[in-house]
């Protein structure tokens, strides 16, 4: 409908923005829209009309922009109350002048409804109404919907820029009170620039993303990294479920990446609640049918989310302890931003087929001096995302799986992702908690535990002739439950080949020797498959290591294959990939000791090809191989 019929037809409801804020009654809790849909045309106004106002509250979830109302010469007029500390609000909470009300992002609505928290006033931006009288909530439907129809009063911005979205999205004039025309540009969100660490970040948040899985992206330079990295990945078939996004999604659609068509529910589309970024993601998504926005209600609610079969939700933090808790919203005492929707897509997700809930952050703050893994939360931090919800967690080091695993693996899953700098000073720490052996020395390893050129893939039979996957990589702090369980699978024939004595236990502080291993001079690899895809269990089935002396430049290796995976070529894999990592540390020579009558070993070795000396020692009962590299 063009301006001039719409504003014909409905023009007992038209004022300007002064003449419909003077119907603002003193003491009234008013509502503003969300993020880049926050009416700033009334926005302004409101602080220009502060004299006229006294003990206003004022409610809302993000906004953007200048928020003069917060400024503090109007004190006696305006009180923010906010569900999400957003930078132009930050100021105010810490001094003082403004609440914080956490609660998850799903329960908001319910306050309004229900009148445990009752708006007076909602103000609002709107698209101008079509010929059915119908005006659309755009890029902010989220909480603004169901506050726009809890409000005893509705002041709309109609706005001209503001997009068309389709869903559950629209509002009939005869629900608006007020209709306030004013077109301006929406506001827009920049994210952050991608820097190394960043990129990293959503390296490894890409890899575990599988072909028809479901996504929550939000807004900032890691969805962006996590986007750009899928573009390499060659997944498809990806679906989006979230409650905002932002530019990054538009190129996971214009590249076939993001096609909808595998969803198990809202087949074809993309489900979100609001939208923040530039002009241009506002023009995608005007009018265009492949969105479909619906209020945080329902798209936040974990029964929801979870019906998305491999559901991946990708959210962030500020701060996580030894044991898995999470703080997101503060700094300490200081309200830093807001629980969201953390929590309901954590847990959706946890519960979805396949479904993965994932925390990422940078693994230091203040330029390197603080460490984010921390053995506990720091004073006054909160905890948004319990140590029994939590799931995995990413920073630029790697990753670590923490569902379902005991605080002692939870600990040495964690110390493995931090800083290599404040690797040790954790170990330190989790031993006067009590919370790992007493026993357990420093960790050599300065480096990361999953670089990518460390690993491998390939298909093997299986124990029962069956195509099975196994991935070689880098051995963890974490794996030595798995070596453990690797150690009790074997025959004692393999045992006593490999370790040249007749073990019937290994102790725990042995464990730790085959994962605690010097990177620059010894790697050690692990073949591992999952049983389980869907729960993503892992079984290590093979170890392979060498250790490097550097006076001679000769490295002594071993190998070790559960018996159920023997003789189908994953050790002559393991072999060659051991191979590949030693010459390009630039290693001469590797160096086996073989019991005679292991002759399997002694049959291997000289299958490779490489054997350039050997010898049997008399005193050791053993050969000796050298094999030239």
């Amino acid at each position: 409908m063009a301006k001039e019929e719409w504003t014909e037809k409905y023009k007992k409801k038209i004022l300007t923005a002064t003449k419909a804020i003077k119907n603002i009654k003193r003491g009234s809790r008013i509502f503003l829209g969300t993020g880049c849909g926050v009416p700033y045309h009334l926005v302004q106004e409101l602080a220009k009309s502060a004299e006229q106002m006294a003990d206003n509250e004022i409610v809302h979830l993000l906004t953007l922009g200048d928020t003069p109302s917060a400024d503090p010469e109007f004190q006696e007029h305006f009180r923010h109350n906010t569900f999400f500390v957003s930078d132009n609000i930050r100021n105010a909470v810490s001094e003082g002048r403004a609440d914080y009300s956490p609660i998850m992002l799903s329960d908001i609505p319910r306050l309004f409804r229900n009148r445990r928290m009752p708006l007076d006033v909602a103000m609002i931006q709107v698209s101008p109404p079509d010929h059915f009288g119908y005006a659309s909530l755009g890029i902010s439907v989220d909480i603004t919907k169901s506050a726009a129809e809890s409000a005893d009063l509705v002041i709309a911005q109609v706005n001209e820029r503001m997009p068309v979205t389709h869903g559950d999205s629209f509002l009939h004039v005869r629900d608006i009170d007020y209709l306030v025309p004013h077109t301006e540009p929406l506001r827009e969100f920049q994210a952050s620039e991608i820097d190394e660490t960043i990129d990293l970040i959503g390296r490894y948040v890409a890899r575990l993303i599988e072909n028809e899985s479901t996504l929550e992206l939000g807004i900032g330079a890691l969805p962006q990294a996590v986007a750009n990295n899928l573009l390499e990945t060659g997944v498809r078939d990806l679906g989006v479920h979230t409650e905002m996004f932002s530019d990054s999604l538009i190129s996971l659609i214009e590249n076939g990446i993001v096609t909808n068509r595998k969803k198990t529910i809202h087949k074809d589309k993309v489900i979100a609640s609001f939208a923040m970024g530039s002009e241009k993601l506002y023009e995608f998504v005007h009018d265009n049918p492949l969105f479909h926005f619906r209020p945080t209600e329902y798209v936040n609610d974990p029964f929801v989310i979870a019906q998305n079969k491999k559901m991946i939700a990708i959210n962030s933090a500020l701060e996580i302890d030894l044991t898995g808790q999470v703080c997101a919203d503060s700094i300490g005492h200081k309200f830093y931003s807001g629980i969201g929707g953390q929590v309901d897509f954590i847990r959706g997700a946890s519960r979805s087929p396949g479904g993965k809930a994932i925390i990422c952050m940078q693994a230091t703050a203040m330029d390197g001096k603080v460490s984010r893994i921390v053995p506990r939360l720091s004073e006054g931090a909160g905890v948004v995302t319990t140590r029994g919800d939590v799931d995995v967690v990413v920073t630029e080091f790697g990753m670590a799986t923490l569902h379902g695993k005991s605080i002692r693996e939870r600990v040495l899953s964690l110390i493995a992702i931090a800083h290599p700098d404040f690797r040790n000073d954790l170990l330190e720490a989790a031993k006067n908690l009590h919370y790992v052996y007493d026993w357990m020395i420093p960790f050599k390893a300065k480096g990361t535990y999953f670089a990518m050129e460390y690993e491998a893939e390939d298909e093997f039979r299986g124990p029962k002739g069956e195509k099975t996957t196994v991935h070689f990589r880098l051995i963890r702090p974490d794996d030595s439950d798995r070596i453990k369980n690797l150690f009790y699978g074997l025959s004692e024939e393999s045992k006593y080949f490999r370790f040249l004595l007749p073990l019937r236990s290994i102790p725990r502080r042995t464990l730790q020797d085959f994962y605690d291993v010097d990177q620059d001079s010894d790697i050690s690899i692990v073949a591992v498959v999952t049983p389980d895809e869907e729960e993503g269990t892992e079984k290590i089935i093979g170890a392979g290591r060498y250790l490097l002396d550097r006076t001679t430049n000769e490295a002594e290796f071993a190998l070790l294959v559960h018996d159920d995976y023997q003789h189908k070529g994953i050790g002559k894999f393991l072999f060659n990939h051991l191979v590949r990592i030693a010459k390009s540390k630039g290693v001469d020579t590797f160096v086996a000791f073989v019991h005679p009558q292991n002759q399997p070993m002694i049959r291997f070795i000289h299958g490779t090809g490489l054997v350039a000396e050997s010898h049997l020692s008399m005193e050791d009962e053993e050969y000796i191989f050298k094999l030239s590299l």
